[in-house]
């Protein structure tokens, strides 16, 4: 053998020793011994970073020249200066006064405001409204800005004093550009609902929905302490402040140990109204009382008459309430007669369906537009309490009669309102879920068991 063929031998010997006798092997040892090679040649390349030491340092010292403060005061002197202000109208407030809050002195501002017929619905604000003006330094208006809302189901307006070019004020009144927004809130009772609804921050408009949905079920008049309420309504604002609330979409309500559950929904010809979770009208053919908040003084019974001092039958309920209680009809109906009625006094008696009718006697006064044969809708106001006729005090006296015959409206059984059409049991489905949901949101074990899940 010639002595380059051992020195190949030897090598290739060697080779398989370093590197491993199968191909597969070869490769990946060939691949690390790339790799550590890169490595130490990364090491030996890269440079040390410079000790911070050793770099120079540069002091600059720079003297900045500052404005004289005298002639910034000049500065400021000769610019007109001007305030922008907010208050929120307290009960109790007048024009001149809230103007004085908010830095107003201006007569003529004044004037204006009491005298121009858009303005002058400034003087009609409601208590917690917020106002805001712009007064140069001297206290003269130069706009005033608020949103006024005559009623829940009317639109509000935004009303603006404006001082023009010409040194003159004129008013505005646009449509205000409302955010509605969707309220879910908890209250439970102590005393009353509407001591709860205000322990709650609930604004009336909504405490009186609440009655409205559930009278025919509940009577608000015997609550309970320990019952508890869950209600979902609109709110609207403007600029981040609530300017009205709106209707209430779902309630809930736990009276006496049972609950009763109702959601608005708008059917499909247009009319829209409460119902149970699955579909049934909560509105009753007759309201349990034409009065809301009141209690009964006199029952349907034989009693002794006040005034003749006879014993004989009460074919009627009274309710005790202070003169001027609005006196609410107690179902759809056709006004029959209005007008005295010897010992009734001031009556109003209405026609309903099947032979239905109900009277109401005593009242103070009728409400406009009452007449015969104006028609009224269930809870429509048609007079107030008083204590004309036969009267010892105010207070309402109700019949409820069959076929002219005076029956106990407290024990009669009534039929209920029809159930929703077949064709809008899908959408009301739908609405009826979403409400379910925001209640087990509110209720208080449900929301531990979120809270619980949300921690995990």
């Amino acid at each position: 053998m010639r002595p380059s063929d051992k020195l190949l031998r030897v090598a290739t010997g060697s080779s398989r020793l370093l590197l491993g006798s199968t191909r597969v092997s070869r490769i990946v040892s060939v691949t690390a011994l790339f790799f550590a090679v890169c490595a130490v040649g990364a090491t030996a390349v890269a440079p040390l970073a410079p000790d911070a030491a050793d770099l120079p340092v540069k002091k600059i010292t720079k003297e900045l020249p500052l404005p004289s403060l005298d002639e910034q005061v000049a500065a400021l002197t000769n610019v007109d200066q001007q305030y922008v202000r907010e208050e929120i109208v307290r009960r109790g407030d007048t024009l001149s006064g809230l103007l004085l809050r908010l830095g107003v002195d201006d007569a003529d501002a004044n004037t204006f405001i009491k005298t121009d017929n858009v303005a002058r619905s400034l003087l009609q604000l409601r208590t917690d409204k917020s106002v805001r003006v712009k007064t140069n330094e001297d206290g003269e208006l130069e706009w005033l800005q608020t949103t006024v809302v005559d009623g829940t189901d009317k639109p509000a307006r935004n009303i603006e004093v404006k001082r023009d070019a010409s040194g003159h004020f004129v008013a505005t009144d646009a449509p205000a550009a409302l955010e509605r927004r969707v309220e879910m809130t908890s209250g439970n009772i102590v005393s009353s609902l509407f001591a709860a609804t205000d322990e709650a921050n609930i604004a009336d408009n909504v405490a009186s929905q609440i009655v409205s949905m559930f009278e025919t079920n509940i009577d608000f008049r015997k609550l309970q302490r320990g019952d508890q309420f869950n209600v979902v309504y609109e709110s609207f604002w403007q600029n981040g402040q609530l300017v009205k609330t709106g209707r209430v979409l779902a309630g809930e309500f736990t009276n006496a140990g049972k609950t009763y559950q109702s959601v608005w929904f708008d059917e499909a010809g247009g009319q829209g109204g409460y119902y149970t979770f699955d579909g049934k009208s909560l509105k009753k053919s007759f309201l349990k009382s034409p009065l809301e908040f009141t209690r009964i003084s006199s029952g349907f019974s034989m009693r002794v008459h006040p005034i003749s001092g006879q014993w004989k039958a009460h074919k009627g309920v009274d309710f005790a309430a202070v003169t001027g209680t609005p006196i609410r009809a107690t179902a759809d109906g056709i006004v029959d007669s209005v007008g005295p009625s010897n010992g009734y006094g001031n009556l109003v008696v209405v026609k309903h369906h099947s032979n239905y009718s109900t009277a109401y006697a005593h009242m103070s006064r009728f409400a406009a537009g009452i007449h015969k044969g104006s028609r009224v809708s269930q809870g429509e106001v048609i007079g107030y309490v008083g204590s004309t006729g036969w009267a010892t005090g105010p207070h309402l006296h109700y019949e409820f009669r069959v076929n002219n015959e005076a029956r106990d409206p407290m024990g009669i059984s009534l039929p209920e309102a029809p159930p929703l059409a077949g064709n809008d049991m899908p959408r009301f489905k739908v609405v009826a879920a979403e409400m379910h949901h925001r209640f087990n949101l509110l209720r208080p074990e449900r929301l531990a068991e979120t809270m619980k899940l949300a921690s995990r």
